[in-house]
Parts: structure tokens; C-alpha cells; sequence
């Protein structure tokens, strides 16, 4: 995005300096383009086009936006278009860093007693994951320190949810997901299931910062407005049973100096846990043999239910 643009954008003129005739001109083009969409079938399909239309025209009108600027945010969007493909999704990208992924999960994943919080998706989550048993290694050779990863699944009655299906992800200590490096490879990411209490635990990688992909336009923009391209370190969680709410969240390491200027404002309160850093020779909770130092975190998952 050419700076130009921003700075275009900052001058806006202020709606006062509008005359009346000038705004009566643009008020009819707001009726006719609402207009346009009287006659379709769908009345949900309607109320979104046409709050778009009025919110997209406001937003225009407010900043009385040049036709260059239009033309660049044009160009932006086909350039986001371009470098998307099967593993990289700039719109995802797009969307969570002006907040509107984290947006539309507050909106749809309402508060609902001690439910656990949910949080942004992300553009890296791949359908063929590995099936792990409890207490194996969803790092699968993945470079970075090994974490045990323990907690239970619950109702918000404090019943556990055996049974339920508790898929991870994550990128490794070089801030890649696994389809950064190859389409088809799988590593940092695995699924289980809980087990009749309701518990599960596994190896994984202890979460470190990394930037999101900031070498197309997304990146682009980030860095011609100041932010950071970096999220704060965190583990991918996605956990589902029949007649429960899917929660999709992470949890977030303490004391990660960029937690609340995560570029994708996916940190919750709630979801930052104490990864325990544990001593070389601390013994491991399945004896396993640690080459290296390690760490340890608990997760408590409780499930709101799918009416919620």
C-alpha cells in the first residue's frame, strides 16, 4: 500500500464543509443502491447488503475519499488476491489484523458461565492432521523446546466430556507452520481424544513469538501505519463433541512482552497459562527422557453447549 494513500486518506474533509446540494446528491445515490436489493428473496441476504451499502457509503462520504485512494485500495485487494493460494490466505490475514476475525468470534461466541474463551482461527489450520495417542508428540520433529501439554474437558457443570475430539497446532522455534515449508508436510499439528474422565495430555512445542506473513500486501500495509507484523506465542486449540459448542482458541505463554500487541488482538486474560520451565534431567510425567531443558503447562477446557 504506497504511503501516499494514507496520508491521502488522513486529510479528509470534514462533513461540514459538504454543502446541502452536494450532500442531497449523494444521500439519492445511498437511497437508489439501497434500493437495488428490494426485490431479493433472501430478507438476511438483504439486511447484510444493505447495511454494507450504507456503512461502505458512510465510510466514503465521512472521509470523502479521493478516487486515487479508491484506486489503491482496489490494487490492494487484487495484489491480497494474487498471492493467495491453497495454503496462503491474505484475506484471513486481512481480516484479523483490522480486528474483524476477533470481531466476529466475540459476536458469535458469546459468554456463557465458565465456558473457556474462544479466539481467532488463523490462515494455517489443514483438515489431514496426524491422530495421536494421549501422551504422544504432535511436534513430529518439528525444531523447538518440547512442552507437556495436560488439562480435561468439561461441561459447565463440571462434568467431563470424554470422547472429545481436541485437535493442536502450532509453529515451530523458526516461527513456521509446517505448510510454510511444504503443502503436504505435517508437523506441529496432530488431533486426539479425550479420554473417559474427560483428561488428555501430549508433547508439543513451546510456543514463541513469530510474525505473520508480512512479504505481500497485508505486510505491506502493516508496515506503512507502524504495527507490528508479530503474534504473541500461543498454541492452537480446536476442541468439538456432538451437543457442545466448538471452541476454537489458543492459550498464550505469561510474561511474552508482545502479548497485548498481538497483530491479530486474539489474547484474552483468560487464556494466558504458566508455562513452567523445567531444569535439564527434571523428569518427564511419562518418563520420557528430555534431551534439554523443557516445559509444562495445564489447560482446563470447559465446553459451553451448542444452544449456548
Amino acid at each position: 500500500m504506497p504511503r501516499s494513500f494514507v496520508n491521502d486518506a488522513a486529510r479528509g474533509n470534514i462533513e461540514r464543509d459538504v454543502t446541502p446540494e452536494q450532500r442531497a446528491v449523494e444521500d439519492t445515490l445511498v437511497e437508489k443502491v439501497v434500493q437495488s436489493f428490494d426485490r431479493t428473496p433472501d430478507p438476511r441476504l438483504k439486511q447484510v447488503m444493505v447495511s454494507l451499502v450504507k456503512h461502505l457509503h458512510s465510510f466514503i462520504r465521512d472521509v470523502r475519499l479521493t478516487e486515487a485512494e479508491w484506486g489503491a485500495a482496489i490494487d490492494f485487494l487484487t495484489q491480497a488476491g494474487h498471492i493467495t493460494d491453497d495454503v496462503r490466505q491474505e484475506f484471513v490475514l486481512l481480516s484479523d489484523v483490522l480486528g474483524a476475525s476477533m470481531q466476529t468470534i466475540n459476536i458469535n461466541n458469546t459468554a456463557y458461565q465458565d465456558a473457556t474463551e474462544a479466539t481467532v482461527f488463523g490462515p494455517f489450520f489443514v483438515e489431514d492432521s496426524p491422530r495421536v495417542e494421549l501422551g504422544g508428540d504432535v511436534a513430529f520433529g518439528a525444531p523447538g523446546e518440547a512442552c507437556w501439554v495436560e488439562g480435561s474437558v468439561t461441561d459447565t457443570g463440571g462434568l467431563p466430556v470424554p470422547g472429545a475430539r481436541i485437535e493442536v497446532w502450532e509453529a515451530d522455534e523458526e516461527g513456521l507452520y509446517d505448510v510454510q515449508y511444504d503443502a503436504g508436510k505435517r508437523s506441529g499439528r496432530g488431533h486426539l481424544y479425550t479420554d473417559t474422565n474427560g483428561d488428555y495430555r501430549f508433547w508439543a512445542l513451546t510456543p514463541t513469538p513469530y510474525p505473520i506473513p508480512d512479504d505481500g500486501p497485508v505486510g505491506q500495509m502493516l508496515a506503512t501505519v507502524g504495527r507490528s507484523p508479530l503474534r504473541a506465542s500461543h498454541l492452537h486449540f480446536m476442541v468439538a463433541h456432538e451437543g457442545w459448542r466448538t471452541l476454537v482458541t489458543h492459550i498464550f505463554p505469561a510474561g511474552d512482552a508482545i502479548l497485548w500487541d498481538d497483530s491479530v488482538f486474539g489474547v484474552k486474560q483468560s487464556l494466558i497459562k504458566e508455562f513452567e520451565q523445567q531444569p535439564v534431567g527434571t523428569p518427564t510425567p511419562d518418563g520420557r527422557t528430555i534431551d534439554g531443558t523443557w516445559s509444562r503447562v495445564r489447560f482446563d477446557i470447559v465446553l459451553a453447549p451448542t444452544e449456548a
